[in-house]
């Protein structure tokens, strides 16, 4: 049984309905990449695992419970998300922010333990991070600064990661660096991760498992040879697309498309 199914689910702003009806089952495990046109409810699903929004209908499923029916800090200690292009707080070194990830295990006035430091400890040396956590976070470049905030949901010790768009902004150079590191996670410590994003070869390259939406409705799930093609990426984004083997990855990449 895989630990996150949705069954149903409805999800809006106001009386907008941007989900309605979706019913879709994250492997365990795996990477899985969200991807779809603007506005087609991605960052809304990923927001509603994640129980930052509250369903209208239907229900978020966490080893068989209702997600939104369980407490804050039991959901904090199985889940972690990473916001769309989370606020760098200003004057607070690296180490400090990475330690906000322990705040699901504290207890009466909050001080860390030294288990709590040996996670944070941890969760920098993951992401090559330890030469930096005495600097501060806005003194570091913008890849860096995003591997300090998948290093505080590390901390947070957690078997699944959500993450929204944890590439925008960043050059190419840093795009892959964050991604590897979330690839590294999911070998080396069977993370299940789940992301959004809008580069669809690094969508295909990096994940197991594509969910390509539109309108809040699955258009096609599978593995990335199933998913990017050129009949499903016409059906989602109004493309023609030249799909290609990548000799490197083995994965397909799009090599380049046309409006239709």
């Amino acid at each position: 049984m895989s630990r996150i199914v949705t069954d149903d689910l409805k999800v809006g702003y106001g009386k907008e309905l941007i989900i309605d009806g979706l019913s879709l089952t994250i492997p365990d495990s795996k990477i899985t990449c969200i991807i779809g046109p603007n506005g087609c409810g991605k960052s809304t699903i990923l927001k509603t695992i994640a129980r930052i929004l509250k369903p209208a209908g239907g229900a978020v499923l966490l080893d068989g419970k209702a997600i939104h029916s369980q407490p804050t800090k039991t959901i904090a200690q199985k889940v972690a998300i990473l916001a769309q292009s989370p606020h760098t707080p200003e004057e607070m070194t690296v180490k400090d922010l990475v330690s906000y990830g322990r705040a699901p295990y504290q207890k009466g006035f909050g001080q860390l333990t030294n288990k709590d430091w040996e996670m944070v400890h941890w969760a920098l040396e993951e992401t090559n991070l330890l030469e930096f956590a005495d600097r501060y976070v806005h003194s570091l470049s913008g890849g860096q600064r995003q591997r300090v905030w998948i290093a505080m949901a590390l901390a947070q010790d957690t078997d699944i990661l959500l993450l929204d768009e944890p590439t925008t902004y960043l050059d190419l150079a840093h795009q892959l660096d964050v991604l590897q590191v979330l690839e590294k996670l999911n070998k080396n410590q069977n993370k299940t991760i789940v992301m959004v994003l809008h580069d669809l070869n690094h969508a295909a390259r990096f994940s197991d498992y594509l969910i390509a939406l539109r309108n809040g409705q699955i258009v096609k799930a599978g593995t990335p040879s199933e998913v990017m093609t050129n009949e499903v990426l016409r059906d989602v984004f109004d493309i023609d697309a030249k799909i290609v083997q990548d000799p490197h990855t083995d994965k397909p990449a799009c090599l380049t498309y046309h409006l239709l």
